[in-house]
């Protein structure tokens, strides 16, 4: 059964529509919602959870109606919003326990769960400091246990890596996988970073101005192209040059060569012309395609959303 189910949800503003017609389902595992700043993630979420009703059209959250079963979506479904929402003269350990404690757990249970929760997101040394002493990526990570301490089957991340720098941001993203992988809990992330959901995602919708341009396994997004990536340690442009003259459709990109391949003779060139110039390969393999292309294509053909 999906884990959310939206059909013909629109949401119009007095001057902008959010959302128009939207109609899609997300089975579980991690899944990413693509989008540019202003295309509808935040306010999708918020409409999913019952807060925002949508001018028209209707949703399921883990079969749950959002007309009718808000409170109980949001006993089930934990939520890390985009906005900073953190009080800065409490710890993380009492605010996740006043999260736990709303969300219903008895005060015992709860400083267990609290406990156990900063440990995962790697506070737990940190736990009893003020929270308006922290990072941006420990207030993220805090942010991030509260969405899971009521032990949630679903969690929605809304742009949990915006503000970390890039170290951050992969231990972020290595975070969000294993809610997936270890603990069972499927998520819903969202992100304009398009490679960031690539990397740790099975199911990538995209929306552009509201509407659904493409909903599909990541694995059919990246699938291999019909090219080459070629990296030597030095050499690549008297490589480049080199296949060239031999008939080679073949440019270059940063410090790669992209090469096309027009058969088996393809990989037997590179591998001479390598050997030929006395160069040293680091790297030769197929290239896969990159979600950003999606957006180049447009939509979907018919049978590929779903």
């Amino acid at each position: 059964m999906p884990i959310i189910a939206a059909q013909g949800l629109t949401m119009r503003f007095p001057r902008v529509t959010a959302l128009d017609d939207l109609t899609v389902a997300v089975e579980p595992g991690v899944v990413g919602l693509v989008g540019a700043n202003g295309a509808g993630k935040s306010t999708l979420i918020k409409i999913l959870l019952g807060l925002l009703p949508p001018t028209s059209g209707q949703a399921q959250v883990l079969g749950l109606d959002i007309a009718r079963e808000g409170a109980r979506i949001r006993e089930r479904v934990g939520f890390m919003p985009e906005y900073e929402a953190l009080p800065p003269d409490v710890s993380a350990t009492e605010f996740v326990v006043h999260m736990a404690r709303m969300s219903g757990l008895p005060p015992t249970a709860a400083r267990e769960r609290a406990a156990d929760t900063l440990r995962h997101v790697g506070l737990y040394e940190e736990r009893y400091r003020p929270i308006g002493g922290y990072s941006t990526g420990m207030r993220q990570r805090v942010k991030l246990a509260q969405a899971l301490v009521h032990d949630p089957e679903l969690v929605f991340l809304d742009e949990p890596t915006n503000g970390l720098d890039p170290a951050g941001r992969d231990e972020m993203l290595g975070l969000i996988r294993r809610i997936g992988a270890e603990f069972g809990i499927s998520v819903l992330v969202t992100s304009h970073l398009l490679g960031e959901l690539e990397r740790i995602c099975d199911h990538v919708v995209i929306i552009d101005g509201g509407r659904l341009l493409r909903s599909q396994e990541v694995a059919a997004y990246t699938a291999a192209s019909g090219a080459l990536t070629v990296e030597v340690e030095e050499g690549r442009d008297l490589l480049g040059q080199h296949l060239h003259d031999q008939g080679v459709a073949v440019r270059p990109e940063g410090r790669f060569l992209v090469i096309e391949i027009a058969g088996e003779q393809t990989y037997d060139l590179v591998r001479d012309g390598v050997a030929d110039l006395g160069l040293r390969l680091i790297r030769l393999e197929q290239r896969r395609h990159h979600i950003e292309e999606v957006f180049a294509a447009g939509p979907a053909p018919q049978g590929v959303t779903r």
